[in-house]
């Protein structure tokens, strides 16, 4: 009887573990926020300290909006890290879209950077592919059914 109770317990175990690749993604949302955040409150402590152009790779043009853009855009990665990390179905619909919205918003600079080979091709061209992959990955149905409760 006991074994029955080890194995169901176990199995449900098993069927909620979050999946390596979700925990990557939600860490890169992190990482990503972080960053955006230190950005803002340096920016924000002393308004000529960095320029707002480091916030571009990530921001694509609305780091003219100032120091207050990198922290919403802070705070709405690290919620939707911290949802990945739940297994939040809302959280992983929102990291497609901002993925997608990524790609979109990057196709201008592939397409700029395509007019001469240079290393600034690559980097936009891999900044997209880790987009793609990260589209792929969470709407994979098996990676969905993680999500789920």
């Amino acid at each position: 009887m006991d074994s029955e109770l080890t194995v169901s317990i176990s199995a449900a175990d098993e069927d909620k573990q979050r999946p390596a690749g979700v925990t990557a993604i939600a860490v890169l949302f992190l990482f990503a926020s972080s960053y955006l955040a230190v950005l803002a409150v340096i920016r924000l402590a002393s308004t000529n300290a960095i320029p707002l152009a480091l916030g571009a790779p990530l921001l694509h043009g609305l780091e003219i909006a100032g120091p207050y853009m990198f922290l919403l855009a802070a705070g709405v990665g690290a919620i939707t890290g911290f949802g990945l990390l739940r297994l939040n179905n809302l959280a992983r619909r929102v990291a497609i879209m901002i993925a997608l919205a990524g790609i979109v918003l990057l196709v201008p600079k592939v397409s700029a950077d395509a007019a001469d080979l240079s290393p600034r091709l690559l980097t936009a061209a891999l900044a997209v592919i880790v987009r793609v992959v990260i589209v792929w990955y969470l709407w994979q149905g098996w990676t969905a059914e993680k999500f789920q409760k």
